[in-house]
């Protein structure tokens, strides 16, 4: 039987992890193509065109690590600001018009001063999920868009595959390449997600009325897209590049 892998509790769980992303920054893309087997640049393509917003548009990754999401995001037109509390992983992000470094539970930028937010496999990683998606909607203009990548809780058919690979091929991996206890931790992780419904409901419940969850990857996993709805009073037509959404 595999021996559960400890999380760090709430209290010290930012600290952790930002340290353990500044030391695992310069083989993190890597080890990225080689547990999906490539198929996370296949997944985060998916999420760029899910956005459907107008070319130029501005859009912000958060915990955007070395920045293939940025990179994706200009490849398909949009203005990017890469977003990352590591100072490790902002050192070798490529691909951003812009680098911000900040907890992206407290995010320097005005409300709804984006058209878009882009994330890679963060929702495990912060303290607090809902406010996560609070802030979210917070900097996101009316009738902007939302797409956020992580994995999913196994289904039924693969949950043995799925346990099997993340359990065991990927510590392994992580020690051969990288760091073995970031790719103990990274696996395990997984265990502060709410299951799906869940989830969508917290994005919904901040302001994404018509979230919705992609499934990638058989079923490990999901790709959650939604609209920010505008406030009462709101115009959600209000900005010019948003008037043209639906190019």
């Amino acid at each position: 039987m595999t021996t559960p892998t400890p999380l760090p509790a709430s209290a010290e769980k930012a600290r952790v992890v930002e340290a353990m992303f500044d030391r695992i920054a310069p083989r993190y893309d890597l080890m990225n193509h080689l547990m999906t087997g490539g198929l996370d640049l296949l997944w985060r393509r998916r999420a760029v065109r899910e956005l459907r917003l107008p070319r130029g548009a501005t859009v912000a990754d958060l915990a955007c690590g070395p920045g293939e999401f940025c990179r994706e995001l200009h490849r398909q037109g949009y203005r990017t600001i890469g977003v990352d509390s590591s100072a490790g992983m902002l050192a070798r992000a490529r691909g951003a018009d812009e680098l911000v470094r900040a907890d992206i539970l407290d995010l320097p930028f005005a409300p709804a001063s984006v058209d878009g937010v882009t994330s890679g496999f963060a929702l495990r990683n912060v303290v607090d999920i809902p406010r996560c998606a609070a802030e979210m909607a917070r900097v996101i203009r009316p009738g902007g868009r939302l797409a956020v990548i992580d994995l999913a809780e196994p289904r039924p058919a693969t949950r043995w595959l799925q346990s099997t690979w993340v359990e065991q091929v990927v510590p392994r991996l992580g020690a051969l390449l990288a760091d073995a206890e970031a790719y103990r931790y990274l696996p395990a992780s997984t265990a502060y997600l709410p299951d799906g419904p869940a989830l969508v409901g917290i994005f919904r419940e901040a302001g994404f009325a018509d979230t919705r969850r992609i499934l990638l990857g058989f079923g490990a996993v999901q790709l959650l897209v939604g609209t920010r709805v505008p406030a009462a009073g709101q115009d959600p037509g209000s900005r010019a590049g948003l008037e043209a959404r639906g190019r």
